[in-house]
């Protein structure tokens, strides 16, 4: 329905709904903006916090050891409050793993151990899954926001190391 008014000189019009269509319109939306909020609150992405992604590539550290180390895998870890949950996996070693662990260093340097990973490995032991689930410090959770720390995930005939992946934060990318 239009109403037309005057104020100060200026024709004005306003569209005004009955009262009984609004009603059922603010129902509408209020019923329309529960179902978005329910959905966005049970969708895992806006529970799960941050979510870091590494690349698991070889780091011969010597020529003698480009025969020995082989691979590929990858990694990721999601920051929730300080419980960090973190899973990967790996292939192509040219040795059974033996273990599997974070490292904090900046970028492309060698750092100290900060925890030990699960790792699960296939029938050859060339292969199959890294994880584990942590409360992190204040000072991890900040390690890991700067993008210093790492996973090195080791094998029998590359015992200092056969695969390595830094965690960095993961953009939004649309």
């Amino acid at each position: 329905m239009l109403k037309s008014f005057e104020v100060k000189g200026l024709k004005m019009t306003r569209t005004t709904v009955a009262p009984k269509v609004g009603l059922i319109r603010l129902v509408g939306l209020v019923g329309l903006l529960g179902l978005v909020g329910l959905s966005v609150a049970a969708h895992p992405a806006a529970q799960s916090g941050k979510t870091y992604r590494g690349r698991l590539a070889p780091v011969p550290l010597t020529t003698a050891q480009l025969s020995t180390v082989a691979g590929s895998g990858t990694v990721s870890a999601v920051l929730s409050g300080n419980k960090v949950t973190i899973t990967g996996s790996f292939d192509g070693l040219k040795s059974p793993a033996t273990l599997a662990q974070i490292h904090k260093a900046q970028r492309g340097t060698r750092g100290p151990v900060i925890l030990d990973l699960k790792v699960t490995k296939n029938t050859s032991g060339t292969g199959g899954t890294i994880g584990g689930t942590f409360e992190f410090t204040p000072q991890q959770v900040a390690d890991l926001e700067k993008g210093w720390l790492y996973v090195q995930l080791h094998s029998e005939k590359a015992p200092e190391g056969n695969l390595w992946g830094w965690l960095l934060l993961q953009e939004n990318r649309r």
